[in-house]
């Protein structure tokens, strides 16, 4: 996979995974409370959200309050509506920067400066998913714990809602986003020679026509002995071909 097709693909993942952290902290179904009485008309449904709390009823007719006060919510609930909203800014945050370092935008002109810009925002929406990860499994804890308590009250023992679900699925998507952008690695440099060694020097190029280099003349200090030529360089014995080869030589 190119580096292209890895970043659409972690981009594209990636917002399918804050879709999921939005309808996590929207919808309010964290902790849904099954109760039927006696009377199959008693039967009612009670879904605990962040932002409200919904009853349904076993004639078809639902009733939504909003929770106004923080105060009212749990201690996991509290802590969950501020970590999924901050959640949300990072995985966006991170979403945008790693458009702007994409290798098909324009935005910056260096391939290393766009691999380096991606990787930040990969981190980001790897601290958006643990972020949401955590107010997720906390809930999910503390549920479970209070449904196995022998001292819960049957009219108030809550299951894991679907928004748990939907968390753990979303944190596990961008994971897999982020980690594809944070491998989205800078072009390497060249390297000439052995590790170790200088690199090899750079020879700047004169185009057609530019004015030839000029070169200085060179001192060289004069000799104080005269030179004389000694002997000769004609060979000392002639060499020449004989005239006639005698037959015989060759029978």
């Amino acid at each position: 996979m190119g580096r292209i097709g890895k970043e659409v693909a972690g981009q594209t993942i990636t917002f399918i995974g804050l879709v999921g952290v939005a309808v996590t902290c929207g919808i309010p179904m964290w902790r849904v409370t099954s109760f039927i009485g006696a009377n199959i008309v008693t039967g009612q449904i009670v879904w605990d959200g962040l932002w409200m709390n919904c009853v349904m009823q076993s004639t078809g007719q639902m009733q939504c309050r909003l929770n106004e006060s923080v105060m009212r919510l749990s201690r996991d609930l509290q802590a969950a509506r501020a970590l999924v909203i901050i959640s949300l800014v990072f995985g966006f945050i991170g979403f945008i920067i790693s458009f702007i370092g994409a290798k098909c935008t324009s935005c910056l002109d260096k391939d290393s400066s766009k691999a380096k810009v991606v990787i930040i925002g990969g981190c980001l929406i790897i601290v958006s998913a643990i972020l949401v990860l955590i107010p997720v499994c906390w809930s999910a804890a503390i549920t479970i714990t209070d449904f196995e308590n022998p001292l819960t009250i049957n009219t108030q023992r809550r299951e894991i809602g679907a928004s748990i679900y939907i968390g753990w699925a979303s944190a596990a998507i961008l994971l897999i986003g982020g980690i594809i952008l944070t491998t989205s690695c800078p072009p390497q440099k060249p390297v000439y020679g052995y590790p170790g060694y200088p690199q090899a020097p750079i020879y700047p190029y004169a185009p057609p026509g530019a004015n030839p280099p000029t070169y200085s003349p060179v001192y060289v200090p004069p000799s104080s002995r005269p030179y004389t030529a000694s002997g000769t360089y004609a060979p000392g014995k002639p060499y020449a071909a004989p005239a006639t080869y005698p037959a015989g030589q060759y029978l």
